[in-house]
């Protein structure tokens, strides 16, 4: 007598698969770099609204005065404090956790995502700098005239009211194009820097030049050039030395931002699995007094 066997595989209702999450998840480094960024803008437009976020070299004690660009500097580490934590958090908390990771591991690949939202959100904001600064120069150049490209854009950024002193006169002669002229001008003045300061042939010229636009003598003219040049160099001395604090601390911001992000993607991480709670309470702690 044969017997047959009918063999047949149930699904068991408790047994559950569960997909193992990738290293690196996108989506709470995208939702974390968003989030620094958004910060990052809102306190950057509230520093632009009253007039911290810029230092310029216009002859001024607002834009002149030291204390501006320091305090522009520290307002850019306030800014990375600020956005990459907010950042990073968001990275950390929103992370889907891993079970088969351990604490050490755990713990590496929440600052891990924070070092990625705080590099994508660096990045953007680059990208977004180097965007908007030829648009920003284009703005900024002479908008009349037919200089064209012979226009020195920088010169008249930096030198504008030098040049209006050097060509400031009662009656301008007709016929003369003085976008060239003040572009030329700022060009010859940007040499004042320079260990051999303006040529003796360009001071030359340039006193000519200003005699012909200005109607003055000679003697005077020349007189009024070796004052533009002198104010010319402090102004150049000055937009150099802003524009080198105000690098420096947004370097040490970005260096600040990252260590930022790293632990507040750890704290994030930590609020996730329970280990703190939201005021910064240690439950473990608690738990364990408990039960004691």
């Amino acid at each position: 007598m044969t017997e047959t066997f009918a063999s047949t595989r149930e699904a068991r209702p408790d047994v559950i698969t569960q997909s193992v999450p990738h290293y690196v998840q996108w989506g709470p480094v995208i939702a974390g770099a968003l989030a620094a960024a958004g910060v990052a803008f809102v306190l950057h437009s509230f520093a632009l609204g009253i007039g911290l976020a810029v230092s310029s070299t216009a002859p001024t004690w607002r834009d002149s005065s030291a204390g501006l660009w320091f305090g522009s500097g520290v307002y850019l580490l306030f800014v990375a404090v600020l956005s990459y934590g907010v950042g990073g958090y968001v990275a950390g908390r929103t992370r889907e956790r891993v079970d088969s990771a351990g604490p050490g591991e755990t713990e590496m690949r929440d600052g891990f995502h924070g070092l990625i939202a705080w590099a994508i959100a660096t990045l953007a904001t680059g990208m977004l700098v180097a965007f908007a600064a030829p648009v920003a120069t284009r703005l900024a150049a002479p908008s009349a005239g037919s200089a064209g490209p012979a226009a020195s854009v920088g010169g008249e950024n930096i030198l504008a009211y030098d040049l209006d002193r050097l060509f400031r006169a009662e009656r301008q002669p007709g016929g003369v194009d003085m976008n060239y002229a003040r572009a030329e001008a700022s060009r010859i003045l940007l040499t004042s820097t320079g260990h051999d300061g303006v040529a003796a042939d360009d001071r030359t010229y340039l006193a000519r030049l200003t005699g012909e636009m200005t109607g003055l003598t000679p003697a005077d003219a020349a007189r009024r050039v070796d004052n533009v040049i002198a104010s010319s160099r402090r102004d150049i001395d000055r937009a150099r030395h802003a524009s080198l604090i105000v690098a420096f601390f947004a370097g040490a911001a970005a260096a600040v931002g990252l260590a930022v992000a790293w632990f507040a993607a750890g704290v994030g991480g930590r609020q996730r699995d329970g280990d703190v709670a939201a005021w910064g309470t240690v439950r473990g702690i608690v738990r364990r007094e408990a039960a004691r």
